[in-house]
């Protein structure tokens, strides 16, 4: 019998392989895939597989975790050939977090006046 997967994120859900998703990268302490809903020509996230909801939750253990996250991030964006971006984690609903599961946006190729920001 298949485990009730019906209350886990949909971050959750593609980690333990339930949703299919564009993976550009995938350790035992993370999954990267690119944004289904992009907001830059470069635009991929970085998820780890353990669940933290934001930063908020974070605690002194994660900080490996965390510093695995920020290294993969630019392994994968210097992959992609960015030669700058911008990294981005919302932490909750006031900020735009709209799936509660710690994750980075990396977005690259537009700048931030291009996206309004400057």
């Amino acid at each position: 019998m298949s485990p009730d997967t019906s209350m886990l994120s949909v971050f959750e859900r593609i980690i333990c392989g339930e949703l299919a998703a564009d993976k550009l990268f995938e350790d035992d302490k993370c999954i990267v895939i690119n944004d289904i809903h992009p907001q830059a020509p470069v635009h991929f996230l970085v998820i780890p597989k353990k669940k933290l909801v934001s930063l908020m939750d974070a605690k002194a253990c994660d900080q490996a975790l965390l510093g695995h996250l920020l290294v993969v991030a630019a392994q994968v964006a210097e992959q992609l050939g960015l030669k700058g971006y911008r990294l981005v984690a919302n932490n909750g609903q006031s900020a735009g977090q709209t799936v509660m599961h710690l994750h980075f946006h990396v977005l690259g190729r537009k700048t931030l006046s291009e996206q309004g920001l400057i």
